[in-house]
């Protein structure tokens, strides 16, 4: 097997190869190698010395992605059915008010930060195909704070969705400590210079974390939907199926939180939040020219 290198998909011999990981970078610590990993579908930030690493095929890899592809299609599938079911409700309830069927909608705007250039493809790929209006931008989990309320000013959007990778320090034991996550501290700063620009959460939703991030104190910061409750790995579309979720449900009905997060695909363990209002509106008349 060739030397590990930057950008190989490789999966740590130690785990059972339990996780698939890109290479980002590969440093020198007393004399050995160590590679600092980014999950290939789950947001887990992590590293491992080089001689731990198997690098997979590349014929295995395109398995892999396929694999993904498809299950990504699948809940694709699942999503755009409730998201015609939520907005028929609407419809009815319009309807209901005397409001003609001749209407325009308005869903909720989404700005995404991503730490990983890959994901930020994919979610915006998933954002178009469920027809979320959304900004997705490339920000590493380090900047997020600095340039937060700069985009916020430009896009002002309804939500505001801070992710990327992180991770429990090998070893570390308190989980109420911020030093035992590799990023949840940038995501925790984000969040608070997020509520100095807009403090109600219902005015702009946020919905942050990655991988095994402290739950708590994001929530507390001020997010309204964040990861991890149980420390566990998170789904690289998991806050975009929240995002889609928020952005179709209409301003008048709070968002279940049962129901918002049996969407994922991680579930309670990976996702928790509280009780947030819908971003969805119905316009009247339509738009002419």
């Amino acid at each position: 097997m060739s030397e590990i290198q930057v950008g190989d998909i490789v999966a740590r011999k130690s785990y059972q190869n339990d996780i698939n990981f890109r290479v980002e970078e590969i440093q020198d610590r007393g004399g050995k190698k160590w590679a600092m990993l980014r999950g290939l579908f789950v947001r887990l930030y992590a590293d491992a010395p080089v001689d731990d690493l198997v690098k997979k095929k590349p014929a295995e890899v395109s398995v892999l992605r396929r694999e993904f592809a498809k299950k990504r299609s699948a809940f694709l599938r699942q999503m755009l059915e409730h998201q015609s079911r939520t907005r028929q409700r609407t419809l009815m309830r319009a309807k209901n008010e005397g409001v003609e069927v001749d209407f325009f909608e308005f869903p909720g705007w989404v700005l995404h930060f991503d730490g990983d250039q890959e994901y930020r493809e994919v979610c915006l790929r998933t954002y178009l195909q469920l027809n979320v209006p959304s900004q997705v931008f490339y920000v590493p989990e380090k900047e997020q704070p600095t340039l937060v309320c700069k985009y916020l000013k430009e896009q002002r959007p309804d939500i505001l969705v801070l992710t990327g990778h992180d991770g429990i320090y090998k070893g570390a034991r308190d989980y109420r400590d911020l030093r035992s996550y590799r990023h949840s501290e940038y995501f925790l700063e984000a969040i608070k210079r997020a509520r100095q620009y807009e403090p109600d959460r219902d005015a702009l939703v946020i919905i942050a974390g990655g991988c095994q991030s402290y739950y708590e104190a994001l929530i507390e910061a001020g997010a309204n939907f964040a990861s991890s409750p149980d420390r566990v790995m998170i789904h690289v579309l998991d806050p975009v199926f929240i995002a889609e979720k928020i952005s179709y449900t209409s301003i008048y009905e709070k968002i279940s939180l049962s129901g918002v997060l049996e969407y994922t695909v991680t579930g309670p363990r990976g996702m928790g939040g509280i009780q947030t209002k819908g971003k969805f509106r119905l316009g009247l008349p339509p738009f002419r020219y």
